[in-house]
């Protein structure tokens, strides 16, 4: 559908679509489940660690120490560095990811290859973006993190030990920042955050809720960016949940 406002423009020309399109009243949407330097000797895995008894009173810089310390799973052998996390620690958005590719574990960072370029353009589309000093266009920050802080050989899916392992990192990270919205991006994401087995297709298309301890977080899923390159098709999706996200965001009590 044509004559967007001027944001959805943006967002449009920056995604790489062709007509711009309207966002449609949320529900119902129905899209198909989405598909997803030399490393450094790394001590044995630690069976006995981390549980969300370990990590739940950890501050920020404690939590960050204990990633980077982490040998609770195999994937600590093959990493080069682990990836915690990008942003603001005061944002009031918390994008999640899946688990980091290639050139986050070389850098340390989420989402700084392709995928990740992908991404800034959709942030910035909306006027949002991660917290640096050579982005003062920025309107709003955000943070942006993994379920998975350590890159899965050959890019492959995590296991669901692995995930479990990982989880109470991802979760500790929520409680501290606690955000006013969560974006969901891919389906271990989504399928983290909600405890469910859904698929991307069935989750999309409204908001849902994140419950932990306080927390009440409404959570938006979508596509991860690295489908997005794959599946262009479906870029005009991902536009709808943000823009969904923006709603939900919007609804919220300051």
């Amino acid at each position: 559908m044509r004559n967007g406002n001027p944001q959805q423009i943006r967002l449009a020309q920056l995604l790489g679509l062709g007509p711009v399109w309207r966002v449609r009243d949320p529900g119902g949407f129905a899209a198909p489940a989405e598909p997803r330097s030399a490393p450094r000797a790394a001590a044995s895995p630690d069976p006995a660690a981390p549980t969300v008894a370990d990590v739940e009173t950890l501050d920020w810089d404690g939590l960050e120490q204990a990633v980077r310390n982490c040998t609770a799973c195999g994937l600590c052998r093959s990493r080069t560095q682990t990836v915690f996390g990008v942003g603001s620690r005061d944002a009031r958005w918390m994008f999640v990811g899946e688990a980091p590719g290639a050139e986050e574990d070389a850098q340390g960072e989420p989402f700084v290859g392709q995928a990740g370029r992908l991404l800034d353009n959709m942030l910035a589309a909306a006027g949002l973006g991660r917290a640096r000093d050579d982005a003062p266009s920025v309107r709003e920050a955000v943070y942006i993190g993994n379920v998975i802080k350590c890159r899965p050989p050959g890019n492959r899916n995590p296991d669901a030990e692995e995930v479990a392992r990982c989880a109470p990192f991802l979760l500790r990270q929520i409680e501290l920042l606690r955000p006013r919205i969560l974006v969901a991006m891919g389906r271990f994401a989504a399928q983290t955050l909600l405890e469910t087995e859904g698929s991307i297709g069935s989750l999309r298309g409204r908001a849902h809720e994140f419950v932990r301890g306080d927390l009440r977080i409404p959570v938006v899923v979508t596509y991860h960016p690295a489908y997005l390159l794959r599946t262009p098709g479906d870029k005009a999706k991902a536009w709808e949940d943000l823009c969904l996200a923006r709603r939900v965001y919007s609804e919220q009590s300051p």
